[in-house]
């Protein structure tokens, strides 16, 4: 099954369940297409996607940029005590302003309505 099947099938259960709960089993008196619905179902979903995929590429570039900024200098053996010192200073610096934008970036969003997740 594809993506873009996945998305049209659940949006459509989706909107189903949201006319049965407003309208009961029979959908008796509803004006509004069970399609419209679920196109707007189905866009929310496709935000969240696209959110997610970037969200989960942000993090794989951070955590690349973590793996680089901890591996062992090749000259490591031949730094004095007080270089060895300064470079681990600058690169755990870096690795806390790393930690640190992508945490801004990736921290608690305010959705359209203006309330986070979970406050009513």
């Amino acid at each position: 099954m594809t993506a873009d099947t996945q998305l049209d099938r659940g949006a459509t259960a989706a909107a189903e369940e949201v006319l049965r709960v407003i309208y009961g089993d029979d959908l008796q008196g509803c004006s509004v297409s069970l399609e419209s619905v679920a196109r707007v179902i189905r866009s929310a979903f496709e935000e969240h996607a696209t959110v997610d995929a970037e969200v989960a590429e942000l993090h794989a570039k951070a955590f690349e940029a973590v793996q680089l900024l901890a591996t062992p200098p090749a000259n490591g053996s031949t730094l004095s005590p007080e270089d060895l010192r300064s470079l681990l200073s600058e690169r755990l610096d870096r690795i806390r302003d790393l930690a640190t934008k992508v945490l801004g970036t990736t921290g608690p969003q305010q959705p359209r309505n203006g309330h986070t997740a979970n406050e009513p």
